[in-house]
Formats: C-alpha cells, sequence, structure tokens
C-alpha cells in the first residue's frame, strides 16, 4: 500500500532550524536534505522519522519520536523526513521512498 502526503522542504536557515516545532495537528512530511541527526525539542507532537541515503534508500525508521529525544548522527544519511505520527506503517530498512513533485 502506497502512502501519500505532502512534502516539504526546509530550505531557509529559519525553515531548518525550526521544523516542526511548536506545531500542532501535522498533516505534511518536512523533508531536511543533508541531515543525518536531528532533536525534538520544543515539539508539540510525536514524529515518525525516515532517515535515507541520496537515492532515498531508507537507512534508519524512528516511530513514534517523543519530545525532547535527540537522534544522534547516523553513517551513510544524506536526507531527513519527519512525518506525522504513525503515518509510517509498512515502510521497512532498504526499501525505496519515492518522492512525486
Amino acid at each position: 500500500m502506497i502512502e501519500k502526503i505532502e512534502v516539504r522542504e526546509a530550505k531557509s536557515f529559519k525553515d531548518r532550524l525550526l521544523g516542526l516545532m511548536f506545531k500542532k495537528n501535522i498533516d505534511y512530511c518536512l523533508l531536511f536534505k543533508h541531515c543525518n541527526s536531528i532533536h525534538t525539542f520544543f515539539m508539540r507532537e510525536k514524529i515518525d522519522v525516515v532517515m535515507t541515503d541520496k537515492n532515498d534508500k531508507v537507512i534508519y525508521i524512528k516511530k513514534g519520536l517523543k519530545k525532547n529525544r535527540i537522534i544522534l548522527p547516523k553513517k551513510h544519511v544524506y536526507n531527513t523526513y519527519e512525518f506525522p505520527n504513525n503515518f509510517i506503517k509498512n515502510l521497512k530498512v532498504d526499501d525505496q521512498l519515492k518522492i512525486r513533485e
């Protein structure tokens, strides 16, 4: 089953700094390119995190990441996707994310 969701890229310094902090009722995915670690300080909701290589092959998945947590830098990670909590269901390490524009 293919899940669909809007993907927004955090491009500016401000977007990357704030990410999903202080947000409620998240209904989109936030992409951080060239990012291999994150934190959830000041988050209001749990999130699902997917980290991929340059080709969007899944390297790491963390479901239901609580606030005030840190994911330390992961080797070979290039992109980090932050999804709403409980969005990731059937995705596994080594799966390929398909992002359409």
